[in-house]
């Protein structure tokens, strides 16, 4: 899972949420533990993005900051991530109606929000999801191998 979040929020509520997920044995690619200082960042992101079956969006004040005033890095890791067919936004401190003012694409993709339930029962339905993605490939691996 990638794991998009505000260079703010990095060593907060990233960081809880990298945390939540990692005790949910999900592997997550997270910038404060995948980037090896001295590493290209634009490089390690691309590949943490194609390496990912999915990807959450940590919208908070400081992500919104970001994408209404930002055209670097956050930008281009939303765009990638908007052309993936599993992107889920997870709201905390702001609105779907807040994020539909600077993303309506990302606001119209299903997703959750700390307002209505705990992040810690967040993480837990996202793991499931990641339990059920991978089931389904396994899946379609396993009809791909019989039909051969």
């Amino acid at each position: 899972m990638f794991l998009c979040h505000a260079w703010p929020d990095r060593q907060a509520d990233a960081k809880d949420v990298y945390d939540l997920l990692v005790g949910e044995d999900v592997s997550v690619w997270f910038s404060e533990v995948s980037l090896r200082p001295g590493t290209d960042m634009r490089v390690a992101i691309e590949r943490g993005l194609v390496s990912s079956r999915m990807g959450i969006v940590l919208v908070t004040p400081a992500m919104l900051d970001k994408l209404r005033t930002d055209r670097s890095v956050a930008n281009n890791e939303l765009s990638a991530l908007l052309r993936r067919n599993l992107l889920v936004p997870v709201m905390h401190g702001v609105t779907f109606e807040e994020l539909d003012q600077v993303s309506p694409t990302l606001a119209s993709r299903g997703g959750f929000s700390t307002a209505e339930e705990s992040i810690e029962d967040i993480v837990v339905k996202l793991a499931e999801l990641v339990g059920t993605l991978a089931d389904e490939e396994a899946g379609e691996l396993s009809m791909r191998s019989a039909a051969k």
